[in-house]
């Protein structure tokens, strides 16, 4: 662990970036039923229950002395991501 926190106290060197990578895999949700609507003397009621719609991948790159970031989204989440 002490060898990986050496590299982030590094001071600035171009020929040689110091470059972090982050993936967060997500699951969009999404309702299980339509909101029954609101009628007089009753509010709108909605379901607390949801549906899953998949998953998805968001990938996140940084070079934190350079002060740059890329990210981007996938639509899906397979093995070769």
């Amino acid at each position: 662990m002490e060898d990986v926190l050496a590299v982030y106290e590094r001071a600035y060197d171009p020929d040689r970036p110091v470059v972090v990578m982050d993936e967060k895999p997500l699951q969009p949700l999404g309702p299980a039923r339509d909101a029954l609507p609101a009628r007089p003397g009753s509010a709108r009621k909605e379901d607390h229950e949801y549906a899953r719609r998949g998953t998805c991948s968001i990938f996140v790159w940084a070079e934190p002395l350079a002060g740059w970031r890329d990210a981007y989204a996938l639509p899906t989440r397979t093995r070769e991501d």
